[in-house]
Protein backbone atom coordinates (compact mmCIF):
# COMPACT_ATOMS: atom_id res chain seq x y z
CA UNK A 1 0.00 0.00 0.00
CA UNK A 2 1.38 3.30 -1.23
CA UNK A 3 0.87 6.30 1.12
CA UNK A 4 -1.85 7.65 -1.31
CA UNK A 5 -3.85 4.44 -1.25
CA UNK A 6 -3.04 4.68 2.40
CA UNK A 7 -5.11 8.46 2.37
CA UNK A 8 -7.48 7.23 0.31
CA UNK A 9 -8.74 4.44 2.89
CA UNK A 10 -8.21 6.76 5.70
CA UNK A 11 -10.69 9.47 3.77
CA UNK A 12 -13.21 7.01 3.03
CA UNK A 13 -12.87 5.34 7.25
CA UNK A 14 -13.40 8.76 8.73
CA UNK A 15 -15.53 10.35 6.15
CA UNK A 16 -13.28 13.53 5.80
CA UNK A 17 -11.84 14.88 2.97
CA UNK A 18 -8.50 13.42 1.06
CA UNK A 19 -6.58 16.96 1.92
CA UNK A 20 -7.41 16.75 5.53
CA UNK A 21 -6.35 13.01 5.80
CA UNK A 22 -2.99 13.53 4.25
CA UNK A 23 -2.60 16.22 6.50
CA UNK A 24 -3.23 13.87 9.22
CA UNK A 25 -1.34 11.13 8.13
CA UNK A 26 1.71 13.69 7.00
CA UNK A 27 1.52 15.37 11.28
CA UNK A 28 1.62 11.87 12.40
CA UNK A 29 5.05 10.64 10.92
CA UNK A 30 6.36 14.10 11.48
CA UNK A 31 5.82 13.91 15.06
CA UNK A 32 6.42 10.40 15.78
CA UNK A 33 9.64 11.03 13.88
CA UNK A 34 10.33 13.94 16.22
CA UNK A 35 9.78 11.70 19.38
CA UNK A 36 12.59 9.34 18.38
CA UNK A 37 14.95 12.08 17.40
CA UNK A 38 14.35 13.26 21.34
CA UNK A 39 15.15 9.39 22.35
CA UNK A 40 11.74 9.03 23.40
CA UNK A 41 9.21 5.77 22.35
CA UNK A 42 6.27 6.25 20.51
CA UNK A 43 3.61 3.31 21.61
CA UNK A 44 -0.03 2.99 19.96
CA UNK A 45 -2.06 0.49 21.88
CA UNK A 46 -3.11 -2.31 19.27
CA UNK A 47 -0.50 -1.30 16.53
CA UNK A 48 3.26 -1.64 17.91
CA UNK A 49 5.67 0.49 19.43
CA UNK A 50 8.39 2.57 17.74
CA UNK A 51 11.65 3.03 19.55
CA UNK A 52 15.72 4.24 18.42
CA UNK A 53 18.23 1.29 19.11
CA UNK A 54 22.00 1.80 18.81
CA UNK A 55 24.24 -0.57 16.93
CA UNK A 56 27.40 -0.94 17.84
CA UNK A 57 30.43 -0.11 15.40
CA UNK A 58 31.75 -2.96 13.59
CA UNK A 59 33.87 -4.49 10.54
CA UNK A 60 31.81 -5.26 7.48
CA UNK A 61 32.84 -6.56 3.90
CA UNK A 62 32.93 -4.63 0.73
CA UNK A 63 30.71 -7.17 -1.90
CA UNK A 64 32.42 -6.01 -4.68
CA UNK A 65 36.23 -6.07 -3.47
CA UNK A 66 35.92 -8.48 -0.38
CA UNK A 67 37.97 -6.01 1.48
CA UNK A 68 37.45 -5.52 5.27
CA UNK A 69 35.48 -1.85 6.19
CA UNK A 70 34.62 -0.49 9.28
CA UNK A 71 30.94 0.43 9.94
CA UNK A 72 30.17 3.49 12.51
CA UNK A 73 28.20 3.36 15.18
CA UNK A 74 24.84 4.42 14.76
CA UNK A 75 21.05 4.75 16.06
CA UNK A 76 18.19 3.30 13.68
CA UNK A 77 14.59 3.16 14.07
CA UNK A 78 13.01 -0.23 15.33
CA UNK A 79 9.47 -1.16 15.10
CA UNK A 80 7.73 -4.32 17.68
CA UNK A 81 4.49 -4.95 16.56
CA UNK A 82 1.86 -5.21 18.92
CA UNK A 83 -0.51 -7.90 20.03
CA UNK A 84 -3.47 -6.33 17.59
CA UNK A 85 -1.71 -6.54 15.00
CA UNK A 86 0.34 -9.84 15.46
CA UNK A 87 -3.42 -11.19 15.78
CA UNK A 88 -4.07 -10.25 12.50
CA UNK A 89 -1.61 -11.54 10.23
Amino acid sequence: MTKAELIDVMAGDARISKAAAGKALDSLIKNVGKSLKKGDRVTLVGFGTFSVVKRKARTGRNPQTGESIKIKARKVPKFTPGKGLRDKL
